[in-house]
């Protein structure tokens, strides 16, 4: 038979390690997620940022209420080329950001006749606008200032753009479109 168990006042090793390691827990949960925020900061920063679109003017491409990360780094520490997807500033309004592909580079001539561009005296192939959602607009030529871009949507018979309001500064382009991630059937990345 064996002896009852005798209650003591004094605490067992197995009683204080139990405290012990519930604590250890918990700071290594809160290392993890001080960590996860540091990097999610980061990247949210400095390298990508998600967006939502607003309005139809970039499409077939994106379409509104798209969500999408944009690439922050790419313009950094990289050029701006023609057939980027960017996000800027717009000029008349720095509260609000637009999306737009970039057409003119500084320095380049750029005018559109009956709807089709023409840069550097090439009429330039835009395989992204579908002839559906051309128009029949002409701009006279123009030379890109240094510095400046000029953009314009893919939906070219809504969209406001650098027709309306002007080549854009470099200064006022903070993003790259990069990828589409919701709707999920849309996902991809933005050519």
């Amino acid at each position: 038979m064996m002896p009852p168990l005798s209650q003591t006042s004094e605490s067992s090793p197995l009683d204080t390690a139990l405290p012990q390691r519930r604590r250890w827990h918990v700071l290594v949960w809160l290392r993890d997620l001080v960590l996860s925020v540091a990097v999610s900061g980061f990247i949210i920063i400095f390298l990508y940022q998600p967006v939502r679109v607003e309005g139809t003017s970039m499409l077939p491409m994106l379409e509104d209420q798209d969500r999408l990360f944009i690439n922050k780094l790419a313009f950094r520490v990289g050029e701006i080329h023609r057939g980027d997807v960017v996000v800027f500033l717009y000029p008349r309004d720095q509260a609000k950001s637009y999306i737009k592909r970039v057409i003119g580079l500084p320095g380049d001539q750029v005018r559109i006749d009956h709807g089709h561009v023409v840069v550097n005296g090439r009429t330039l192939a835009e395989p992204y606008v579908p002839a559906r959602f051309t128009d029949e607009r002409s701009e006279p030529e123009k030379t890109i200032p240094a510095g400046e871009y000029f953009v314009m949507g893919d939906h070219r018979s809504i969209s406001s753009d650098s027709r309306d309001f002007g080549p854009v500064e470099r200064k006022l382009i903070y993003g790259k479109a990069a990828f589409v991630y919701w709707p999920m059937d849309q996902a991809g990345v933005v050519h």
